[in-house]
């Protein structure tokens, strides 16, 4: 009887370590899937290192995660991103702080007009120790992690007409395209503009009927949205050192193993890269670009649009919400 019982226990132990091999076998055949979607039309450089990121990550997890990308609004809404990855509806999404800052208002430091004062500045920042706080926060209080920065470019003003804007007092009256959050908004209004907010994927049409009067965007998302088709100045301002920030569903992200969080971490490093040396050196071409195309370029007065943005700032609601420990680690990197 004891024998019986002491073969039957070896048999259903057996069974239980084949059954459990083949369920880890099983799973580790599936693929994780990973969907990635943007507003970003395929020209633009963040588009261009979404598709890094899929080439990078399939490629280094050997296939064990595969990447379903969207750009151009094909899935959702540029207002629409953030919720659907909070939600799991997509797994991914290029966001940036102003549409962060429901959830984290105290993120409305990051959307601040010259807040940083260059691209190595905000780099420094946003991929060094300070973005690593400010993104494991975020992924805390959200249940979104960025995982990143790239460097969108430097915004500017892009107006359908011929206007040199020297100071914020220029902009009194001017309806300049804003995205639609609160801190889109506010930065619209700090510039001196009234801030009108439309959909990046409805604001070629905006232009072109003159529904607004211009848009800020950095130098090569106006010229991959083709807005130069349907403007006549541009005025360089450097307001915001803009960046695009790649992040993740926080639960799908804890779903991952170390190793397949790796994977996904080498592929947000080759997108970065990507991204910052794409726009940084067309950047430095497409003044003549824009002036080839007939459109004017001017130089603002950027010391008085510096002084009287971070003012509104200063005084406003949104630094009460401020860390002013994560402020001052952005100001000492500037040094």
């Amino acid at each position: 009887m004891k024998r019986m019982l002491f073969v039957l226990s070896v048999l259903l132990i057996g069974t239980g370590v084949l059954f459990a091999a083949g369920a880890q076998e099983s799973s580790a055949g599936k693929p994780v899937e990973l969907v990635y979607t943007m507003t970003a039309v395929p020209t633009d450089a963040h588009a261009g290192a979404m598709r890094v990121f899929k080439e990078t990550v399939e490629r280094v997890s050997g296939g064990q995660i595969k990447v379903l990308t969207y750009d151009s609004a094909s899935l959702f809404k540029q207002e629409q991103e953030v919720s659907a990855v909070k939600s799991g509806q997509a797994d991914m999404t290029a966001t940036a702080a102003p549409w962060l800052t429901d959830g984290s208002p105290w993120v409305s430091m990051f959307t601040a007009g010259y807040i940083f004062k260059s691209y190595d500045h905000m780099t420094t920042v946003l991929n060094g120790e300070v973005g690593k706080q400010v993104f494991d926060r975020i992924a805390k209080e959200q249940g979104i992690r960025p995982l990143g920065a790239q460097y969108l470019g430097t915004r500017q003003l892009n107006l359908v007409e011929d206007r040199h804007i020297k100071t914020p007092a220029d902009l009194k009256g001017v309806n300049l395209r804003m995205p639609n959050s609160d801190a889109w908004l506010f930065l619209g209004r700090a510039l001196g503009a009234n801030p009108t907010p439309i959909s990046f994927s409805e604001l070629y049409m905006a232009l072109q009927t003159k529904t607004v009067d211009g848009q800020d965007n950095p130098l090569p998302s106006t010229k991959n949205a083709k807005f130069f088709e349907v403007t006549k100045s541009i005025t360089l301002t450097n307001h915001l050192v803009d960046s695009v920030w790649p992040a993740i569903n926080e639960a799908k992200w804890q779903s991952l193993t170390s190793q397949q969080q790796e994977w996904v971490m080498e592929g947000v490093r080759a997108g970065v890269e990507y991204c910052d040396t794409t726009n940084l050196k067309a950047e430095a071409e497409l003044v003549q670009f824009f002036r080839d195309a007939g459109l004017s370029v001017y130089e603002a007065d950027v010391d008085a649009f510096s002084e009287h943005v971070l003012a509104q700032y200063l005084n406003s609601d949104f630094s009460k919400t401020w860390n002013l420990e994560f402020f001052e680690k952005v100001q000492a990197a500037a040094k």
